[in-house]
């Protein structure tokens, strides 16, 4: 069997992340999945990843390693805000971010309680959001095994790259 080169990896790279941001959109579009705040930021580090790897994919073979480690630590990033959000979920720690609380209405008239409530209603990051009916795994938890593979991966590929080359 042969494995690809740089070039492949970075290809591939970019492709498993943009699969998984695909993902992540398609079922909120088609799927009727509402994100929460921690969700949307879980979304970075693909994007990240995938502008990376297509620079690494066409620069020299140097450049395009030291861009893939840098898809390997965005990685990483998103398996920390991974770990970080399904510990809100499990109700472990509150969430770092102000969005994910219920809005604290204050004011003495009607007026200037609706005026104080978000434009779109927010879901709390502590209610877990499942992919699949009767799976007992979070899409958060999906994420951190994801990108928890997606990081283990491409370092093993980078390694066997080292030592090839």
């Amino acid at each position: 069997m042969t494995l690809p080169g740089i070039r492949g990896i970075a290809l591939l790279s970019a492709l498993a992340a943009a699969f998984a941001l695909g993902l992540a959109l398609a079922s909120e579009k088609w799927g009727g999945l509402v994100p929460c705040a921690l969700c949307l930021l879980e979304r970075w580090p693909y994007r990240v990843a995938i502008a990376l790897a297509l620079l690494a994919s066409v620069v020299p073979h140097r450049w395009a390693q030291a861009l893939l480690a840098l898809v390997v630590l965005s990685m990483l990033v998103s398996t920390a805000l991974a770990v970080v959000h399904v510990g809100v979920e499990q109700h472990w720690w509150p969430s770092p971010l102000p969005e994910c609380a219920a809005p604290r209405l204050t004011g003495g008239s009607i007026a200037e309680r609706l005026a104080q409530m978000p434009a779109r209603p927010a879901k709390p990051c502590e209610d877990a959001t499942y992919l699949v009916p009767g799976l007992p795994i979070s899409m958060a938890a999906m994420n951190l095994l994801y990108a928890l593979a997606f990081a283990v991966l491409l370092s093993a590929a980078l390694w066997r790259d080292r030592r090839i080359a």
